[in-house]
């Protein structure tokens, strides 16, 4: 089992990976049904809680989680090749901006439930990826 993890130093590759797995497996989700994306996005108070999630939302959500599923896995088994830490680091970046303003600007989601893991992995990895580029990158 030990040789399918990155070959590399550190934690940040096999947790690059283990990220992976489990962001391909909820776009597979996403896919088979609208459940995950509804219970993340539940709506706010001020929308009356009622969910902007649908079917096509659902698989977007899907294929944007999924696309990014592949650049960390890239960069899990790459982390010293600049250009895929970049990439990695540019896709947790984009996606916590997204979930912050999908809570804070849109009021589509509240910071409770299935939203805060995603919010925790966004913002641990880019703080990560940030103080320990020069490391890998060296």
């Amino acid at each position: 089992m030990s040789s399918f993890l990155p070959a590399e130093e550190g934690l940040l590759p096999p947790w690059l990976l283990f990220v992976s797995v489990i962001s391909t497996l909820n776009s597979v989700q996403s896919y088979i049904s609208a459940t995950y994306h509804q219970a993340l996005y539940v709506g706010s108070p001020a929308t009356k809680n009622e969910t902007p999630s649908s079917p096509l939302a659902s698989r977007t959500f899907g294929t944007w989680t999924l696309l990014s599923s592949v650049v960390r896995l890239y960069a899990a088994y790459n982390i010293t090749n600049p250009v895929a830490y970049d990439l990695a680091l540019w896709t947790y970046s984009i996606a916590l901006a997204h979930f912050v303003s999908e809570w804070a600007v849109y009021g589509s989601a509240q910071l409770k439930g299935r939203f805060v893991m995603p919010m925790l992995f966004a913002s641990s990895a880019v703080a990560w990826m940030w103080t320990q580029r020069s490391w890998y990158l060296a």
